[in-house]
């Protein structure tokens, strides 16, 4: 059984959303899939979600998986189980698969149709892989989950309208920037968001970019990008007009201490956890857009091209439900077929015993196991498109007593 655990922009605060933004993914993933019945784990954490999606025995009451992930993050993040309750949702089963559809394809995001969420999903599902923690089920979720934000991208309007939380943000700031090409810049971080940052900002016409990596990863960053070099930190705040941070470090990095007062500036912080300590709005010459503040001027749906999105969602979802369905079908038919190749070789081996065995006795029988099988066979297919295949299993188990698991 597949489950999905959220915390996201549409029901969490930004306070519960930064603390597990915080913590280490990797050893929560590791936890989960050390939890009795959980088969396989792939933890999502971006910006504006934290998501865990498991893979659990069937006979693992929902109850107990959900206290043991609250258990688990509250342990790692230091929020009370009683907030983390009342901020993740629960899907399961056959609602599993469209959420995570839609988020992959960026129909979930602050930004309709955002770039990077396809690639976190990705790397979600890549770290799991290396991590040994990701089942078989959850490897085609999350590969179907792929292909259908390549499906989105491609075949619709969502897909080019190449947008994103970063270009958002530069939006904003556009208000109060007269001239892009003027306006000196630096870019605090060397990741995809950072290069996603100097992309957008050169499609607006800015020239004057810096970069300054807290980790000291500048050097390669900037020969890539073409640009300068931020040695110092508090002088190259001082000396331009806007600042736009977004690295993944557990504090703050700009705080009011490397901040001097007077000149005015902006500052866009897009990280999660604050990249930029809250403290600096209080400085005088100094406004500052977080994400807090940028996705509650996330533009609205546009209808049009988010009807053809889901329409391509949806497809992908039914295409994946069916051949989950066959693949379960498939692992009841190989049973029962055990079953009656099983009965047959017993029943062959008694022939021997008793001298009447001949070879055109046993090809009749296996041809008869054969005709026997090939209906049941062709019906469990039926009934798995059908959605019903759950109805093959429950006759075999009462009829044969066999109880066959989905691959």
């Amino acid at each position: 059984m597949l489950v999905c655990f959220t915390a996201n922009h549409h029901h969490s605060s930004f306070d519960i959303l930064e603390a597990l933004a915080a913590h280490d993914s990797g050893e929560t993933e590791a936890k989960l899939r050390g939890t009795a019945g959980v088969n396989g784990a792939v933890v999502l954490s971006t910006c504006n979600r934290f998501e865990a999606y498991l893979d659990v025995a069937d006979t693992l009451p929902l109850g107990q998986v959900s206290e043991a992930v609250v258990e688990i993050l509250s342990n790692s993040t230091g929020v009370s189980p009683s907030a983390l309750r009342n901020s993740i949702g629960t899907l399961e089963h056959a609602d599993v698969a469209p959420h995570l559809f839609e988020v992959s394809s960026g129909l979930k995001s602050v930004v309709i149709g955002e770039d990077e969420i396809a690639g976190q999903v990705r790397r979600a599902l890549e770290q799991s892989r290396a991590s040994g923690v990701v089942s078989s089920g959850l490897e085609r979720l999350f590969q179907a989950a792929s292909r259908t934000s390549k499906a989105v991208k491609s075949t619709t309007a969502v897909g080019r309208a190449d947008r994103s939380l970063v270009r958002l943000g530069l939006d904003l700031a556009a208000s109060r920037i007269a001239d892009w090409g003027a306006t000196r810049v630096l870019v605090i971080g060397t990741g995809q968001y950072a290069a996603t940052t100097v992309a957008a900002l050169r499609d607006r016409g800015a020239t004057e970019i810096e970069v300054y990596s807290p980790s000291g990863r500048a050097a390669p960053f900037a020969a890539r990008l073409s640009l300068a070099i931020a040695d110092d930190l508090s002088h190259s705040i001082a000396g331009v007009d806007l600042v736009i941070s977004c690295t993944s470090r557990e504090s703050p990095v700009v705080t009011p201490a490397e901040l001097a007062p007077g000149r005015r500036r902006l500052i866009i912080d897009l990280g999660l956890p604050r990249n930029v300590s809250p403290a600096v709005a209080s400085v005088a010459g100094i406004e500052l857009l977080d994400l807090e503040t940028i996705r509650l001027h996330a533009p609205l749906e546009e209808l049009s091209a988010t009807e053809d999105a889901h329409s391509v969602v949806n497809q992908a979802v039914v295409s994946f439900s069916t051949a989950e369905a066959e693949r379960s079908a498939a692992a009841a038919v190989i049973a029962l077929r055990q079953q009656v190749l099983d009965t047959l070789e017993s029943e062959l081996e008694r022939a021997r015993d008793r001298g009447t065995w001949t070879e055109q006795s046993e090809a009749d029988l296996r041809h008869f196991a054969g005709v026997l099988l090939h209906k049941p066979s062709m019906r469990a297919r039926e009934l798995a498109r059908a959605g019903r295949a759950d109805e093959f299993h429950q006759a075999l188990e009462a009829l044969f007593g066999i109880e066959a698991d989905g691959a």
